[in-house]
């Protein structure tokens, strides 16, 4: 293994590399139609720009890179190559022609055929995925409770994808017994918790420490926080599929404690780490962990609510929290982390023939770290409007927060760039 992040196992840059350009171009697209989405998100989630919004967020910006980053980490989980590079690349293709004309239908609010046909590009997508890591992982002579979480996370996926296929037939043909909204849930919290959280859990397992320099740390919390959190969503989904019995408390009280013993296993490595000093992109990363306390709070106060506590402030606590999760836990810990895994690539490409002839440039040397530190600033800025204006209904606090949004966006990709068209010069450089 070489540095943690890539071994003689890793897929070829062709892979991995166009899920993250294509993620950073989706973030870009996130901030201006949040821009232009400013006064709905004051609303009910259930509308065509919200829709457009969070499904660009969670597949574009999201689901994309993290397609990449899992393609390259596989071999560190794991220590197996992965199963088949072309269907990656044919799961990136389809993947993204799915994220374009779903985007579309739900902006322009065509539930019919254009979103019809968006799901099932993006079920064939999910489905090629699963495959994939389900028989590399099948493969792997290494199994570790961090395994068991990138498979869970798989299914679950596999589980968002099914249901939004029948949630867009259901728009065309009605079929489904209970009402959207309540599909809309399980569909929303089984992409959120099922696959975001329980795949960054997986591979944060691994990367976290690594970073940090931490050693002998209590993996018995990781285990707790498996079985919580599936538990949790287990009956989440049980209860909003089939059952409909409206009971949220258990489930968001096991998977809020899942997630308290992982933010336990997080403090651990924090408190044992070798490396002192945070440089910034470490520092995303523990306010992305910082934050996702509040996506638990709300979700404990949504479930305890009265009925009784329902109009205009319910709508925009529901929005809080889902913004919470996508734009504050999971953005924080992707503008942290895709600077550690991304020049890393890149740099092995570039420079791995080159190390002990020449003093080769670190990972951290083809990106500006000033615009690095910008782009945190920016973000927390975003954090504290957009969140705020969310909760107050102050329109133009949004709009702070959303120009913000594009600030950092546009910080995001200036370096994803850099990085991309770094070129090696051995002329240039010194000989050992």
């Amino acid at each position: 293994m070489k540095q943690g992040l890539a071994t003689e196992l890793a897929p070829a840059p062709a892979v991995v590399l166009p899920h993250f350009a294509f993620s950073a171009l989706s973030f870009l697209f996130l901030s201006m139609f949040t821009i232009l989405s400013a006064n709905e998100l004051t609303g009910h989630f259930v509308n065509g720009k919200i829709l457009a919004i969070t499904h660009i967020a969670t597949l574009g910006w999201i689901s994309m890179v993290i397609f990449g980053a899992l393609y390259q980490l596989i071999p560190v989980v794991m220590e197996v190559a992965l199963y088949s590079e072309r269907l990656a690349k044919v799961n990136f293709t389809f993947l993204a022609i799915g994220i374009i004309v779903l985007v579309y239908a739900f902006w322009v609010n065509n539930y019919g055929m254009p979103l019809l046909i968006a799901a099932t590009v993006l079920l064939i997508a999910i489905i090629l995925f699963a495959i994939n890591i389900i028989y590399t992982a099948k493969s792997s002579k290494k199994w570790n409770i961090e395994s068991s979480f990138i498979v869970a996370a798989v299914i679950w996926l596999l589980t968002t994808a099914i249901l939004g296929f029948l949630i867009a037939g259901n728009f065309k043909h009605t079929f489904l017994p209970a009402a959207h909204l309540e599909y809309l849930k399980a569909h929303a919290h089984t992409g959120m918790i099922g696959w975001f959280l329980l795949l960054i859990i997986g591979v944060g397992a691994v990367l976290i420490p690594m970073f940090f320099l931490s050693h002998n740390l209590n993996r018995k919390r990781l285990q707790w926080a498996f079985y919580l959190i599936n538990g949790g969503l287990l009956l989440f989904f049980i209860d909003t599929v089939f059952v409909h019995l409206n009971i949220y408390i258990v489930p968001a009280l096991l998977v809020t404690a899942g997630i308290i013993f992982f933010m336990l296993f997080v403090h651990q490595s924090y408190k044992k780490r070798v490396r002192k000093k945070l440089d910034i992109s470490l520092k995303h990363t523990v306010l992305s962990i910082a934050l996702l306390i509040l996506p638990i709070l709300l979700a404990v106060f949504i479930s305890i609510a009265p009925k009784s506590f329902a109009g205009a402030l319910m709508l925009r606590v529901s929005m809080l929290y889902g913004m919470s999760i996508l734009l504050g836990f999971i953005t924080s810990l992707i503008l942290g982390q895709a600077y550690k895994t991304l020049p890393f690539i890149l740099w092995l490409q570039k420079y791995q023939n080159l190390v002990g002839k020449y003093k080769t440039p670190l990972p951290k040397d083809l990106y500006s770290e000033k615009i690095l530190e910008w782009q945190f600033w920016a973000y927390n800025l975003t954090i504290i409007t957009l969140f705020v204006g969310v909760l107050s209904g102050l329109t133009w606090l949004i709009q702070i927060g959303a120009y913000s949004l594009l600030f950092t966006a546009i910080l995001y990709n200036i370096n994803i760039y850099k990085i991309f068209t770094h070129k090696a010069k051995p002329e240039n450089l010194e000989k050992l």
